[in-house]
């Protein structure tokens, strides 16, 4: 008996590896792709703020909800600095696999135009993985003041050259590099008056110090809501969602838009599918109707873009600001 079934349980067995060793050999390589899945470690998200502001606050929000989305910690870094250089070359030392990315924003574009040179290059050492929110400058004046409008603001600076101003903060920055586009686009001849806070510009403007102030939806509505301030235009292309009920100032001064954004960057030579993933996620988390809802009390508009429309929204702002600077003869530092 034992010589007749010998063979056919050798043969069962021979049939039986035959089925099993396909599975067996996938099994190595599923383990492999396992191990591989990004984030497998926390994230460091480097900001050039500190903290405390806007760009902090939104950034703790949003990572902390993509945290969520891919199952590890999205840590806030914040190193603020001159011209974003010190976040900026944070990343850009960091070894590309996701590990350190980088908030960039408009201010990376103007310090591209602004510094005679940078020890980085923003289009060359980082790829952009998505946009995450826009946000746009507030036109603000005396609630007692007599200019109802931004028309009445502009045509009293024609009517009156060199007599009205425009207080932001510190030369250099978006709020004052807006001031300066607006001037020149509308063809006026006021004097900008930067201040080292958005706090001393408002207190410049309820002692009417200055006619008008230029700075972010969130520094200025404290000042709006206690109805000391009216505010006459947005910086950007369309009425903010935040005051719906405020115009454009395009609608007065055609050819004049500043929009201001914050975006995700990564070392350049991450590995395209991290890319993927990250935009992917990103995109999903910035989708959020809570979130949305949060970040619209602080003036900013979350929204994921593509990489390309990331990218270029940035070389467009570097040659705007370019341009302004030229025209405007502001000295390069």
């Amino acid at each position: 008996m034992i010589a007749w079934t010998t063979p056919l349980l050798a043969r069962r067995r021979f049939l039986q590896g035959l089925a099993a060793a396909p599975l067996a050999g996938l099994a190595p390589f599923s383990g492999a792709h396992a191990q591989a899945a990004y984030p497998t470690r926390p994230v460091r998200f480097v900001l050039p703020f500190g903290a405390g502001g806007v760009a902090d606050v939104t950034s703790r929000l949003v990572m902390e909800k993509l945290g969520d989305k891919l199952g590890q910690r999205f840590v806030v870094e914040n190193m603020p600095g001159a011209g974003g250089i010190t976040a900026a070359r944070a990343v850009q030392s960091a070894t590309p696999d996701g590990s350190t990315l980088l908030l960039m924003t408009n201010g990376n574009a103007i310090s591209a135009a602004l510094f005679k040179t940078l020890p980085y290059d923003p289009l060359k050492d980082f790829v952009p993985v998505s946009s995450i929110g826009t946000f746009d400058c507030l036109f603000l004046v005396n609630a007692e003041s007599p200019y109802r409008t931004l028309a009445d603001f502009v045509k009293a600076a024609k009517e009156q050259p060199g007599k009205l101003n425009i207080g932001t903060i510190t030369a250099g920055s978006t709020q004052h590099l807006t001031a300066e586009l607006f001037k020149s686009t509308a063809g006026l001849d006021v004097v900008i008056v930067p201040t080292r806070t958005s706090g001393e510009a408002v207190v410049g403007l309820l002692r009417n110090d200055v006619h008008m102030v230029i700075d972010f939806y969130a520094a200025l509505k404290p000042a709006l809501a206690d109805g000391k301030t009216r505010a006459l235009a947005w910086s950007g292309p369309q009425p903010s969602a935040a005051l719906p009920d405020v115009p454009a100032a395009i609608q007065t001064v055609p050819g004049f838009e500043v929009v201001s954004w914050n975006s995700m960057y990564a070392p350049a030579g991450t590995p395209q599918p991290i890319v993927d993933t990250l935009h992917g996620a990103l995109r999903e988390v910035l989708a959020d109707p809570e979130l949305r809802k949060k970040a619209l009390e602080l003036g900013i508009d979350l929204k994921g873009s593509a990489p390309a429309e990331v990218d270029a929204r940035l070389r467009a702002d570097i040659q705007k600001w370019n341009r302004l600077i030229d025209a405007a003869g502001i000295e390069r530092k």
